[in-house]
């Protein structure tokens, strides 16, 4: 990042003594090399529950951004958020004027926070504005819109990161150090699942706007985790097996065009395997992974925070911060300020649509074995 130009050297030492112009000159030396820089900001787009429940809080806590704007489709939400976080009120945009944050150097990072579908449009107009670009899981609903995703932010110059908090997250960081540890790892069997009862009808349970049901929702958690245990990475050069069932719906009517829940099975070139189950029915919340020298196991695995997790040495303790999402978006903010890569980059959320994708036509299929290339 550049930071901004001091004034001329003519103009600091008009008027002035040479020697106090030395002094002057050192001591803003001096001050120049201690300085901050300045916190990057944030426009969240999109002001429903997670933005409200855990991105806004966790911006109040970052070092290096803050929450700048937002784009929402309620003047009246955008302008108590405003108020509340003590952004100007020309930074609150909606959906039709966001492409104008282009001339708004206050911005530099764009949080896509809106329902799944609508990912694509609004990752892209952010990127074509100039923005960097953080996007909440899942990318988008198919391999398709993330490599226009990946493209358009490729042309712009910015930067496209996933919000997968977890990567973040110092418990799921020792199980993917273990998993790399020849005393413990590599792991070769996993299993778990994520799952919770959904009784109201909310835009998560309709594919035009979620691409699927609870797999699009929590069950790619899962598909995570078994990547961070198998050490597979996004470089495609990795193939991974597929077979999955969808579980018989209890509420047809309810779950009019998404699965209620699946269960499927990841087998990997290593030879490791995972058996994981999601559902919008059952409860789970839980992630083990195995190998023939250790093992760790979470439950709850996923949450945002109060995870309890033991390994084949007994309980693990370790420092846990504040906030998940916190650490996340500093993170992000950090990979812009040194302009170094983001370890949750946009190939990774390709990735898991491509699992994702494959777990359905398995499906759809009634457990056909399907090998994917991620």
């Amino acid at each position: 990042m550049k930071l901004p130009r001091s004034p001329s050297r003519r103009s600091f030492l008009g008027g002035l003594s040479v020697g106090a112009a030395t002094l002057a000159l050192a001591s803003r030396s001096r001050a120049q090399v201690t300085a901050e820089p300045r916190k990057l900001g944030v426009a969240l787009i999109g002001l429903g529950g997670y933005s409200q429940g855990q991105l806004g809080p966790a911006l109040r806590l970052t070092q290096h951004c803050k929450l700048a704007g937002v784009v929402t489709g309620s003047r009246e939400k955008g302008l108590l958020w405003a108020k509340e976080f003590g952004f100007p009120e020309k930074n609150i945009y909606n959906y039709d004027t966001m492409a104008r944050m282009v001339d708004n150097p206050e911005i530099d990072i764009a949080y896509v926070v809106t329902p799944n579908s609508l990912h694509p449009q609004h990752a892209i107009a952010a990127a074509w504005a100039g923005k960097h670009v953080i996007c909440e899981k899942p990318m988008a609903n198919s391999v398709a819109d993330c490599n226009a995703m990946l493209a358009a932010c490729r042309v712009a110059g910015v930067k496209l990161s996933i919000g997968y908090r977890l990567h973040f997250e110092p418990q799921h960081q020792e199980m993917m150090r273990m998993a790399r540890d020849p005393a413990v790892g590599p792991f070769r069997t996993m299993s778990g699942g994520l799952a919770f009862p959904i009784r109201r009808r909310v835009w998560r349970v309709e594919k035009k706007m979620a691409g699927g049901g609870p797999l699009m929702d929590v069950g790619i958690y899962c598909v995570q985790a078994a990547c961070m245990a198998a050490g597979v990475g996004h470089g495609g050069d990795a193939t991974i097996a597929i077979t999955a069932r969808e579980h018989p719906k209890t509420r047809p009517e309810f779950f009019l065009d998404v699965e209620e829940g699946l269960d499927w099975t990841m087998e990997f070139a290593n030879g490791a395997r995972a058996e994981l189950m999601t559902s919008y029915e059952q409860g789970m919340d839980r992630f083990r992974a195995e190998g023939p020298k250790g093992w760790i196991e979470f439950a709850p695995a996923f949450a945002y925070g109060g995870l309890k997790v033991t390994t084949h040495r007994g309980p693990l303790n370790v420092p846990v911060p504040q906030s998940q999402q916190a650490v996340q978006i500093d993170d992000f903010a950090r990979c812009v300020l040194d302009d170094k890569p983001t370890r949750v980059p946009g190939e990774l959320g390709r990735r898991d649509m491509i699992i994702v994708e494959a777990i359905y036509k398995s499906a759809a299929a009634r457990g056909q074995r399907i090998e994917v290339k991620v």
